[in-house]
């Protein structure tokens, strides 16, 4: 991110937001209730947050506001996924009966669109519009000058609260010769103009797979290369497998259980050269992407000042979200190692409850879902399937809507044995991500199969796939011998 340069017109607007070039900062009160370092999701959500509720408070950023999901996260790579998916659509309207011959993808235009639905949505995170809400803005670098006190530019602000919300960084990993031919991360990627014919990528988790099915989508020869025996190695085996058969489908060649040993330049391209079962290969392709490696941003704030311990791994907090300082409270990628926008905003508000309320309310009591943003969606929450829990799968070719839409997935919910008590689940299709709410609502409230059960859905829609997984408990409740007091019943009322 520190080397963003715009490219168009998108771009420029973009800046002119996040932040505005002749933006200056404001003379600094007395004394605020909260500062926030850092104006990503978590910094924006504290901000807002504690404003709303008359606090006086500071947000300072030292580069773009939005953060990594605004700038080179989240909404250029959904935005590019949408664009690969409608190529995808194209090609196979056929089967539909639908004829489109002649499908060309326009990457320029593809990118141009992405930057410019960032730009669109810019507005929501700029400096102007949260000074409209009554937050101080400060644009540079925020560092401790002590315990209660923090520099910026040539003013120091006083605080009786503060929020560190930082986020987390792309890595290079440290593959002998990478840095020296040059790699793109998600931090450069979304600046592409011309698309690479070849592309190598490393890493095969949400990143790795998302990006290598949507440039494989929309025309590049794409090589994903995983350490790991196979794809997504964190995530459902059944679900991976799923996902790996439509990564191959969309012509992603898969390289699972592979060291890469080094990269160098020829005159060909970049080569990458991995090993796997004791037998070296050659990939040589015109760009390579890292989808692994994250730092959090902890460089400049001189944390040591305000005695706030951390690690290489980010901000030591405690369950309250509270650092070795208790003045200082963290949220967001700098401390959590769910690095989801929605974490993110989850925390934030634990922090202003905590910090300004004297709250205690725990970042362990939260239900935090996730999703991978392939085609099928991959999504969870909470406990994956063990000889602990007991597995209630429904397949979507039993589901009437998904057979009508040509969607392939399953329904996976783990509940405690010989209960209907939730404690996870897994679910895979083109809208998992969506239908994942209604287990996180059933999870987060304690509410379980039964009450599932009990709820009616709309038919035709995929989501009655959860009801017939809750539907599938039920029928374990009718035992033999309930079942033979109801036959008993039956025959005496005919």
């Amino acid at each position: 991110m520190e080397n963003f340069n715009p490219v168009d017109r998108h771009e420029t607007e973009l800046l002119r937001h996040v932040p505005p070039p002749d933006w200056q900062n404001p003379r600094a009160s007395d004394r605020y209730n909260l500062v926030v370092i850092g104006a990503g999701p978590a910094g924006l959500v504290a901000a807002a947050g504690a404003a709303g509720l008359g606090a006086k408070v500071a947000l300072i950023e030292r580069h773009l506001m939005g953060g990594d999901c605004l700038n080179v996260g989240c909404v250029p790579s959904k935005a590019l996924l949408r664009c690969a998916r409608a190529a995808k659509e194209a090609r196979e309207a056929a089967r539909f009966g639908v004829r489109a011959a002649g499908v060309e993808v326009d990457f320029a235009s593809v990118a141009e669109r992405v930057r410019s639905l960032r730009a669109q949505l810019s507005h929501h995170d700029s400096a102007s519009r949260f000074q409209s809400l009554g937050v101080d803005v400060f644009l540079g670098q925020g560092s401790f000058a002590g315990p209660d006190t923090i520099s910026v530019g040539d003013q120091t602000l006083r605080f009786s609260k503060a929020v560190i919300a930082t986020g987390a960084r792309a890595v290079v990993l440290p593959i002998p010769g990478l840095k020296e031919v040059g790699c793109l991360t998600n931090e450069t990627v979304f600046q592409l103009s011309d698309m690479p014919k070849r592309l190598a990528i490393i890493g095969a988790g949400p990143i790795g797979c998302e990006m290598a099915q949507a440039f494989a989508r929309l025309g590049a020869e794409v090589h994903l290369v995983e350490a790991e025996s196979r794809i997504l190695p964190r995530e459902d085996t059944d679900a991976a497998k799923l996902l790996e058969s439509a990564l191959t489908q969309d012509g992603v060649t898969l390289y699972c259980g592979a060291k890469i040993e080094m990269v160098t330049r020829t005159t060909a391209g970049k080569r990458v050269r991995a090993i796997s079962g004791g037998q070296s290969r050659d990939i040589v392709v015109d760009e390579i992407l890292l989808g692994v490696g994250r730092a959090p941003n902890i460089e400049g704030l001189n944390l040591e000042a305000a005695a706030i311990a951390y690690t290489k791994t980010g901000v030591t907090v405690n369950d309250f979200l509270q650092t070795s300082n208790r003045r200082v409270y963290a949220a967001g990628d700098v401390c959590l190692p769910q690095k989801f926008t929605h974490a993110a905003d989850a925390c934030a508000r634990i922090v202003l409850q905590n910090a300004l309320f004297a709250g205690r309310r725990r970042v362990s009591s939260l239900v935090i879902p996730w999703c991978t943003y392939t085609d099928p969606e991959i999504a969870h929450v909470g406990a994956y399937e063990s000889a602990d829990v007991t597995t209630f799968r429904h397949d979507f070719s039993q589901v009437d809507r998904a057979v009508l839409d040509a969607d392939q997935g399953f329904v996976k919910v783990h509940v405690r044995p010989a209960s209907d008590k939730i404690v996870g689940a897994t679910i895979v299709g083109a809208h998992a991500g969506e239908m994942m709410g209604t287990i996180a609502l059933a999870l987060s409230n304690e509410l379980g199969l039964n009450a599932i059960a009990r709820t009616v859905f709309p038919y035709p829609t995929v989501s009655e796939c959860i009801k017939k997984a809750a539907d599938a408990y039920s029928r374990t409740r009718l035992t033999p011998g309930i079942k033979r007091l109801f036959n008993w019943w039956l025959r005496r009322t005919r």
